[in-house]
């Protein structure tokens, strides 16, 4: 007879591969072990990334084939203030690290904007890189064939329009249909501080704008994933193994220099900052400062009225076909604008007030990147500035509901 012994034991491993089994494609967010800091403490510690906390996730990697979606802000900072890549960190303490995939402005962060990013080799480490920028923003089941764990380590600045959350769906949605686990490595959100601006109509779903949520989310890159699998919004409503590595010392509300640029024309905070109300200009024929060093901190355009500031947009780091190139822009300097919480639609209605009407304003991509078409018809006709953020009021409380759920720091 089996002993009474035998048959409890029995009984709890069964039990442990059931619930093991039903767990699959749940979020998960690992923990320190440290008891938790409170939150009014916060602002006198020094955040800690996810990449950073290497005792959190080196034992998720032993013995496991690993592709890493990464670029120059893939990082582990140092005490010095220097850093090392997370790739370089990895192989050097054996972690077999077999593939890398980059987004939108490559791994090393130098494509313009929408330029095509071709794949290629790490000459340091030898890695395939793939590009998922261009037709293949999805890995493909060929890319991910040998692959147990992907981990995701970008930077993102929390502007629906900014492409690396985009990318972050694709991946978690090849994960969810592969059965490979997905890593993510938080970072803060630099404009995690606030939310607003208009919400997407799905109806104008693109790679700048996937999801129903507002402009500015106040979402850290963790906290997002973690809605995009728990509000079914991968194909098919089907799930990913999530696992999330948490910020240490971090809230939303703490202000948060970026010490590497996270892509080309985002040069500095106070570019990362106004990024969310100068982005709009993406979609019309105005010059938001590409071409020039003060990318995001001006606008302008040579049919503007002349003013004693000007500057000429020229191919640079970044850009190398800026809107009107060669030419004498008159428009408007925010370098020393205060710092934002709020999406600031006065410089899209100055603008628009002066362009002349033989000009044309908007772009084929204004609509993706306001998410709706309504933003489009207010400006032609001529509604008020709070009319305007009033109607975004309706889609920011309906989303912070579904926010909250998601929330890993305060």
């Amino acid at each position: 007879m089996i002993s009474e012994l035998t048959k409890n034991t029995y009984f709890f491993l069964v039990l442990t591969l059931f619930f093991s089994f039903i767990s699959y494609g749940q979020n998960k967010t690992l923990k320190p072990k440290k008891k938790s800091i409170q939150l009014n403490n916060v602002s006198a510690k020094k955040i800690e990334t996810g990449a950073q906390q290497t005792h959190l996730y080196l034992e998720l990697l032993k013995v496991k084939n690993i592709a890493i979606v990464a670029n120059q802000t893939s990082v582990i900072f140092k005490k010095n203030n220097g850093y090392t890549h997370l790739i370089d960190s990895l192989l050097s303490l054996n972690i077999k690290v077999k593939k890398v995939f980059s987004p939108e402005h490559g791994f090393r962060g130098k494509a313009d904007a929408s330029e095509k990013v071709a794949n290629g080799m790490d000459v340091k480490t030898g890695l395939q890189i793939v590009s998922l920028y261009g037709n293949n923003k999805k890995p493909t089941i060929e890319q991910l064939k040998g692959i147990d764990v992907v981990i995701f380590d970008i930077q993102d600045v929390g502007v629906r329009f900014y492409t690396y959350i985009s990318t972050l769906h694709y991946v978690m949605e090849a994960c969810a249909e592969n059965e490979i686990e997905i890593i993510v490595f938080d970072r803060p959100n630099p404009n995690g501080h606030y939310i607003d601006g208009p919400t997407l109509d799905i109806k104008y779903k693109s790679f700048v704008g996937m999801h129903p949520v507002p402009l500015v989310y106040g979402m850290s890159i963790g906290e997002y994933a973690q809605m995009i699998n728990g509000e079914g919004w991968l194909k098919n409503n089907i799930k990913c193994a999530l696992t999330v590595i948490p910020l240490k010392n971090y809230n939303h509300q703490i202000f948060y220099h970026l010490p590497i640029r996270p892509s080309p024309n985002l040069p500095n905070d106070v570019a990362i900052n106004l990024y969310p109300s100068l982005g709009f200009f993406e979609g019309t024929t105005i010059n938001a400062g590409r071409g020039t060093e003060n990318q995001f901190q001006q606008y302008g355009a040579p049919f503007f009225p002349k003013t004693d500031f000007n500057y000429m947009p020229q191919p640079n780091f970044g850009s190398k076909h800026p809107k009107h190139k060669g030419k004498v822009c008159y428009g408007v300097n925010l370098k020393h604008e205060k710092h934002l919480n709020t999406v600031e639609i006065k410089w899209l209605v100055d603008a628009y007030s002066k362009t002349p009407k033989i000009e044309k304003f908007f772009g084929n991509t204004f609509t993706i990147h306001a998410g709706n078409k309504i933003l489009e018809q207010q400006l032609k006709n001529g509604i008020s500035i709070q009319e305007i953020q009033d109607s975004w009021k309706y889609g920011i409380e309906k989303f912070k509901k579904t926010r909250g759920k998601y929330l890993i720091y305060k």
